[in-house]
């Protein structure tokens, strides 16, 4: 809900930019009647209509949140999420980067077999770490190998070694806890303009270019 700030993307657009997923005319596009339910519904509009530009020739697209419990049916959602998923995975030549939380089930088999890499985030606890585990096996599940974790908010007294240990794999990255991000959220500023010389700005530009080393 608040990545636009990091991309540069104006608030004012996206407060008038509703959620793909609490649009219910696009939701609609699922239905055929009769409680049948279409799982190949029109999408190849989306990106254009609802998407929002930021800097860099970013778009930003809000995909919202599948709500449960009391929320009604989820099939129309899911139905619709997968579609767009797919479509922007296997039929766009772009770059793609899919900000989910901690789960994959919006990803299905199929879709999740066009995603390259599965970055997995864990904070310092162990709790976090259990969390990557499992999305991890459920990645492997599914068929994805290529998956890496990367430890956020590290602090001095972080036992990275126990932590990789306990995780059963060393962290592709460990960013630091760094006081920029706060300061920079505060006003408003993505992270790279505000301190680029921070440590969690460098250990982020050395972690996309180790990212594009393993694809070029």
């Amino acid at each position: 809900m608040n990545l636009h700030r990091q991309l540069g993307v104006d608030s004012k657009l996206i407060e008038n930019t509703r959620p793909i997923l609490e649009n219910s005319s696009l939701i609609d596009r699922t239905n055929i009647g009769l409680g049948l339910l279409l799982l190949t519904p029109k999408i190849d509009d989306i990106i254009e209509r609802y998407g929002v530009e930021g800097r860099d020739k970013v778009t930003l697209v809000r995909l919202g949140t599948i709500r449960y419990g009391g929320s009604g049916c989820m099939c129309p959602a899911n139905a619709l999420l997968r579609a767009l998923l797919s479509y922007i995975l296997l039929s766009r030549d772009e770059v793609v980067v899919i900000d989910l939380e901690a789960g994959l089930e919006p990803l299905g088999r199929g879709t999740i077999e066009a995603v390259d890499i599965l970055l997995s985030i864990a904070e310092p606890t162990l709790q976090s770490i259990d969390t990557c585990r499992m999305i991890a096996k459920l990645a492997s599940d599914l068929g994805l190998k290529k998956v890496y974790h990367i430890l956020n908010k590290a602090t001095e007294d972080s036992d990275t070694y126990y932590l990789e240990h306990h995780l059963g794999s060393k962290f592709m990255a460990v960013i630091p806890f760094d006081r920029s991000i706060p300061e920079s959220e505060k006003i408003g500023v993505p992270l790279l303009d505000y301190a680029p010389d921070s440590k969690a700005a460098k250990t982020l530009v050395s972690l996309k270019d180790m990212i594009l080393k393993l694809y070029t």
